[in-house]
């Protein structure tokens, strides 16, 4: 069975080379497929075009992992609701209806959540633009296959996605003077939560937030990054008004996910952040 990603980015690879090591044949779909590692093939396509490549008539999972150009509303409606739209599209004009779909979205359509928990049970509340742009690719893909599983992603870091550690290392980092909450997920528990959902779990709901178990605030992870670094990290001058919450004022919540079976490598920021800082790039099966 071939599996294609669509959008075979970070993300994507990741979640691909954990496909092969599972047993399967692997299409990537990406701009740039010089950029996509053997045992994947890579072919070229831009999904915000119409003229997609042929899909292998045994494809039975689909993976839409895209990202936008730009955090331009115009951008992300190409990515996103195009790009869905097309992958859609090309599935039936070549008549290939794999039996599980997943798109991989973000926790961007909730709104601020004051401090509360909020889950898959939470009404979706963009409070950005391209929020909006991300829920309505949802709901596309929902009305076109009401079977696809969309999995929320928040905050993810790791190998290669070192912003909070470089603002440590480069001084540039503060502790807020007002709480931040913050989730996250660990780039490699992502893909793994990609290939789980799609070849572990029977009967998949259409909808799995997917962020690790501690919702944490910003400067306790500030705060740990320093300590592990042995680096300095300057509070907020108190009349100073720091960045608000990239994720909104909300606690996500993994029950759903971890409902299916799914098991973190990297339950919280702290086993994360000390593997990426001791240079753990290596992928694992």
């Amino acid at each position: 069975m071939t599996v294609l990603i669509a959008g075979c980015g970070d993300l994507g690879t990741e979640a691909g080379l954990r496909f092969a090591a599972a047993g399967f044949s692997v299409l990537g779909w990406r701009r740039s497929p010089e950029k996509i590692p053997a045992p994947l093939t890579g072919q070229a396509a831009d999904l915000t075009r119409g003229e997609l490549p042929r899909i292998p008539a045994d494809t039975g999972v689909v993976v839409i992992a895209v990202a936008a150009g730009s955090r331009s509303e115009a951008a992300y409606r190409a990515a996103y609701v195009d790009g869905t739209a097309n992958v859609l599209d090309a599935l039936e004009r070549d008549g290939v209806r794999p039996r599980r779909i997943l798109f991989v979205s973000s926790t961007a359509v909730y709104g601020d959540a004051d401090g509360g928990v909020v889950d898959e049970e939470t009404p979706a509340a963009p409070a950005t633009v391209t929020g909006a742009v991300i829920l309505e690719a949802e709901e596309l893909l929902h009305a076109r296959r009401p079977d696809a599983v969309v999995l929320r992603l928040s905050g993810i870091y790791g190998p290669g996605r070192t912003r909070l550690i470089d603002a440590v290392t480069g001084g540039t980092a503060v502790v807020p003077n007002r709480p931040q909450p913050t989730n996250r997920i660990h780039r490699d528990d992502a893909a793994a939560a990609i290939v789980h959902l799609t070849t572990a779990v029977p009967d998949p709901a259409p909808l799995y937030v997917g962020v690790d178990d501690e919702p944490v605030d910003l400067a306790e992870v500030l705060r740990f990054l320093a300590a592990e670094l042995a680096a300095e990290l300057p509070d907020a001058p108190a009349d100073s008004s720091t960045e608000s919450s990239r994720g909104g004022n909300r606690k996500l919540s993994n029950a759903r996910l971890r409902g299916t079976g799914f098991e973190f490598a990297y339950p919280t920021f702290r086993e994360g952040y000390r593997a990426v800082l001791a240079g753990d790039g290596v992928r694992h099966p």
